[in-house]
């Protein structure tokens, strides 16, 4: 897959009645520049939507936007037109500049008519309630589904996943799984659990009912956690390493940087024991199974055969 590393978009951009710009919807975000016709063609389409919404006290205007993905976000539409480019997969997750995005990306207050400032919404309360408008979340980030819709890819609550997310086709989240932004699958991936900001899992890797992958937005960490493929995090499970290929880590196991891990088919130790590791020694090792041992509870290590999990192909198709 090559990347993208300069886009283009033609959309609308939603401002509310004190100026602060909300959000913008690109429907179509190219990595090859537009002839001037084709860009003044965006632009005409999306003119009959360029109103002002009352209800909402926002204005909506038609933005056109080229930006350099080396480069740091510089303004809303910019930092919008990032997580669509990450979500229409013109670029992987961790391979675009997100430096300072936050202070781009204003607290909104989402609903089911679209965007709106916090203050207004709850200053015209009354008002949208009888126009049947209710907010739905109060975030910097959007749901997925209100902006792209990927293709080939199932969510079954949409509210759980965000604009920014990267699903390749054949991926399925179900209704406990949760993707983050910059983060997301690189092929036809269960989602049953939570996958964090900078995390990618590889082609045809289950991340089990409950699970965890830890992020880096939080906790001061660096070490950016991947998954490989035909993989299996348990259900409960969770993880601060990264998992190479063909790995399983039992249910309910969690496995950080620091945990002592025994090398349970490594070689003898001088006192008849086996060797014992960090979690980050291991981090990224194809053909794992990390279990707890139910006798001694110590968390241990052993080289798998063979592939790992297999996903059911009709589910994913």
């Amino acid at each position: 897959m090559t990347e993208a590393r300069t886009v283009w978009g033609t959309g609308l951009s939603t401002i509310a009645g004190d100026g602060t710009v909300l959000d913008a919807w690109f429907p179509e975000v190219t990595a090859v520049e537009p002839s001037e016709a084709d860009a003044a063609a965006a632009a005409s389409a999306l003119e009959g939507f360029a109103v002002a919404d009352e209800r909402r006290n926002v204005t909506i205007e038609v933005v056109h936007l080229h930006i350099d993905l080396d480069d740091a976000p510089t303004s809303t539409p910019d930092a919008y037109l990032r997580l669509h480019a990450l979500s229409h997969l013109l670029v992987r997750p961790n391979e675009l500049n997100l430096d300072g995005i936050f202070a781009h990306l204003p607290n909104v207050a989402w609903t089911n008519a679209g965007p709106m400032h916090p203050g207004d919404a709850e200053r015209l309360r009354p008002a949208l309630q009888r126009a049947g408008i209710q907010v739905q979340g109060l975030d910097k980030f959007p749901r997925l589904t209100d902006y792209v819709q990927p293709a080939g890819v199932r969510i079954a609550d949409a509210s759980r996943v965000r604009l920014g997310a990267h699903l390749s086709p054949g991926t399925t989240v179900m209704h406990e799984g949760f993707v983050n932004f910059n983060a997301g699958t690189l092929g036809a991936s269960m989602v049953e659990g939570r996958i964090s900001q900078g995390v990618v899992v590889g082609d045809g890797s289950d991340i089990g009912g409950g699970s965890s992958i830890m992020g880096t937005l939080s906790g001061g960490g660096s070490h950016r956690v991947s998954i490989g493929a035909r993989t299996l995090l348990g259900a409960n499970a969770g993880i601060g390493i990264s998992l190479g290929d063909d790995c399983v880590v039992e249910a309910g196991l969690y496995v950080t940087a620091g945990t002592k891990i025994v090398l349970a088919d490594g070689p003898a130790t001088a006192d008849g024991g086996r060797k014992t590791v960090k979690g980050a020694e291991l981090s990224g090792r194809d053909g794992l199974l990390i279990r707890r041992n139910s006798l001694s509870g110590a968390v241990e290590a052993v080289e798998r055969a063979g592939v790992g999990v297999t996903l059911n192909d009709a589910l994913h198709a």
